[in-house]
């Protein structure tokens, strides 16, 4: 389940990031093209377990109203120290968190099991180590370097069912979109 952000607003993280790109080599850059805010990881979800899924997504998501969220601030998991994954951060209301605790708690009782328990922290992956020790990469200037990135605010008002492709080229498509439904 992810958000997939504007292109205006994924303009912008292109901008910032192009400014210190260049030095940042040894890092494996993500495509922008495949920029999206993850909500919840399913893992592989049986084709027969499709059907109930998209009813329960839709039901998590009905009962949310849409949000207004902006990227904001950079960081790295586990720590700036040792940075295995660079991402820059979505700000946002308590709201989308508890979207993203629907959202997994549906696919669970969907049948989806292999959704991740990690504690949601909403962000835009931009860029992985490719250091094979588990303490990563001195991330720290980097993260100082975009730590004061904003970006534009944006309307979050539908999360999305996408199917990773992985292979030689990872693609990612769009199979089912959940419109938030509650209205103020």
């Amino acid at each position: 389940m992810a958000l997939l952000p504007p292109p205006e607003a994924l303009a912008e993280i292109a901008t910032a990031v192009e400014a210190v790109r260049a030095e940042w080599s040894e890092l494996r850059w993500v495509d922008p093209a495949l920029w999206h805010v993850t909500v919840a990881f399913l893992g592989e979800v049986p084709d027969e377990v499709l059907p109930e899924l998209g009813v329960r997504l839709a039901r998590a998501a009905a009962r949310y109203s849409p949000e207004t969220v902006s990227f904001g601030g950079a960081g790295a998991f586990p720590s700036a120290s040792r940075g295995r994954i660079f991402w820059v951060g979505l700000e946002a209301g308590p709201a989308l968190t508890r979207l993203a605790g629907s959202v997994a708690a549906g696919a669970r009782r969907a049948g989806a099991a292999e959704t991740d328990r990690k504690r949601f922290h909403p962000h835009l992956t931009l860029a992985r180590s490719r250091t094979r020790s588990r303490h990563g990469d001195d991330l720290r200037p980097l993260v100082g370097a975009l730590g004061a990135f904003g970006g534009r605010r944006w309307e979050v008002s539908s999360v999305h069912l996408v199917r990773s492709h992985i292979g030689a080229s990872v693609r990612y498509e769009q199979v089912e979109a959940y419109p938030l439904a509650v209205r103020d």
